[in-house]
């Protein structure tokens, strides 16, 4: 808790997070240093119908301790979350974040998200939101035609994710 109240520009309430855990607990990822007990990372994301139409994946939270950024920490927990979004036939994903969290902007566009539009006087502090959007493509079939994979609620046990400082991917 005190890693995402410490690193979060508009912190939660314990509400906010159980009702994400409780609702999706397979969305939610720890990243725990190899030989550690202490996260050093966590993202919290929902999956659900949007308008009847789309299946939408939300990712609510993304904090990584000051002390283990730009090691791939985030970019981790983003793709892994994503990689269960699609399993479970998400259809795009989407997120909000600060209009000038430079560094927030530039991971999630390096990961594909597009900015969709910006929302004014977003946060209780008063700043302005961009809305990401990363649209997902339809897996192809053996004969190359596209399908999604079925779309299922699924309940399991929360994940989490071991982090190896020697991996250097990103």
């Amino acid at each position: 808790m005190s890693l995402v109240q410490s690193e979060l520009s508009e912190p939660y309430v314990i509400y906010t997070y159980r009702y994400f855990l409780h609702q999706w607990p397979q969305l939610a990822f720890l990243a725990i240093p190899a030989g550690s007990s202490v996260p050093i990372g966590v993202i919290v994301c929902k999956q659900s119908m949007h308008k009847h139409v789309a299946n939408r994946g939300y990712i609510a939270m993304l904090s990584v301790n000051k002390n283990w950024r730009k090691r791939g920490v985030a970019s981790t927990l983003v793709r892994r979350s994503i990689e269960v979004m699609k399993q479970h036939g998400v259809d795009e994903v989407v997120l909000e974040t600060e209009y000038d969290n430079v560094a927030a902007l530039a991971l999630y566009e390096s990961l594909g998200f597009i900015r969709e539009k910006r929302l004014y006087r977003f946060y209780l502090n008063g700043k302005d939101a961009f809305r990401l959007l990363l649209p997902i493509a339809p897996d192809e079939d053996q004969d190359g035609s596209p399908f999604r994979s079925p779309r299922q609620p699924i309940r399991t046990s929360p994940f989490a994710y071991v982090i190896d400082d020697d991996d250097d991917d990103d």
